[in-house]
């Protein structure tokens, strides 16, 4: 394996020294009852320094801007339409002192075994690259793991790790971040994605560690009664976190995500969809804010956490990346709710994190 070239280093934080908060805007309400002012203002009013934004929410302020012009300008395309929401968004974290820092999720790009296919997805990307030069000056897109049907994706590494270097070619400048999905078709650990990224050898390319997918991959069950896997998965997470603080190279993590799951009831509706795996049916209903164990979360967070913070000795952003069942009621409360509760969250948790290793992975 070839030496990897060096990434720039993440900012560093200004609010203790290594970390600086951030949230998803997916965590502040569903794009299409939430305006997204709403919810960059939640976050600035709430102490966050930075946003991941959803494409969701960039896509839903293009439409609104589109009817707006109630046909002023006629035959404007939706990307036209989506470049003028970014300056917008720009704009406006700019007025709230917030840093856009990643756009995402790029999803079902890599591995495709469709020619047309891929080349779709490429054109799509060079678009999302367009954006992200207009929404940020230190910006990432991030591209999580393919879940489409094996049928539709190869597992082949080589080919993996090539489609996400031509992603980062045509990027380059703007960073790309990988992140495995704990419910990828052939990439569903950080280890597989961290294995491509090395294998990928781009200087603009990095990993993202998302604390929900790497304890839900390795840990949770949420088809069992107790939400978790066997008394070995203490054993495996263990281990798992002594790899990382190992193998990764810290100046290559883009971003740490940071996120809990509720313990439901395994008959739950969400979790019947059908043709949905259940980790995903679980993740997109019932995440939570780290450390809000009286909303039922469960998860050894602090424990995954603590690998990917203290141990790694990692700086730069953390993001609360929290989808949820309770961002689609429509009450123009939403985004103020979640961003308070994002707020006493990180402060938990660099509570939890203040120079003292976290305790094992749950056994009781």
């Amino acid at each position: 394996m070839q030496a990897m070239n060096s990434l720039p280093s993440p900012p560093n934080s200004e609010s203790d020294g290594r970390w600086k908060p951030a949230i998803a805007t997916v965590s502040l309400g569903a794009a299409h009852l939430h305006p997204l002012t709403a919810k960059i203002d939640a976050a600035a009013k709430n102490g966050q320094q930075g946003l991941e934004l959803f494409h969701d929410d960039l896509a839903q302020l293009a439409k609104t801007l589109s009817c707006q012009s109630l046909g002023a300008v006629p035959d404007r395309s939706d990307r036209e339409y989506e470049i003028d929401a970014a300056h917008a968004i720009r704009d406006l974290c700019v007025q709230r002192g917030l840093q856009v820092l990643a756009l995402q999720p790029f999803r079902h790009y890599e591995g495709l075994i469709d020619p047309a296919h891929h080349a779709e997805r490429i054109d799509e990307f060079k678009h999302w690259v367009q954006l992200a030069k207009i929404l940020g000056d230190n910006l990432f897109i991030l591209i999580p793991s393919s879940f489409l049907d094996a049928s539709e994706i190869t597992g082949d590494r080589d080919r993996l790790a090539a489609d996400l270097a031509e992603a980062a070619d045509l990027a380059c400048p703007v960073r790309v971040a990988y992140e495995a999905l704990a419910w990828g078709t052939h990439i569903n650990t950080w280890e597989d994605s961290w294995d491509l990224v090395r294998r990928a050898n781009r200087p603009n390319l990095g990993i993202c560690l998302d604390t929900f997918n790497i304890a839900a991959r390795l840990w949770a069950d949420p088809t069992s009664p107790t939400g978790r896997q066997p008394a070995g998965a203490d054993r495996e997470l263990q281990e798992s976190m002594d790899r990382l603080v190992r193998e990764v190279d810290p100046d290559r993590v883009m971003i740490v995500q940071l996120a809990d799951g509720e313990l439901v009831d395994p008959k739950v509706p969400f979790l019947q969809a059908p043709g949905m795996p259940k980790l995903l049916a679980w993740s997109r209903n019932a995440r939570l804010f780290p450390c809000e164990e009286e909303r039922g979360g469960y998860l050894p967070i602090r424990h995954v956490a603590d690998a990917c913070l203290n141990r790694l000795g990692y700086s730069g952003w953390v993001s609360m990346e929290v989808f949820s069942r309770t961002l689609g009621v429509d009450n123009p409360q939403v985004a103020d709710e979640h961003a308070a509760r994002a707020s006493r969250s990180w402060r938990r948790m660099l509570e939890s994190l203040d120079g003292k290793p976290a305790k094992d992975p749950l056994t009781s």
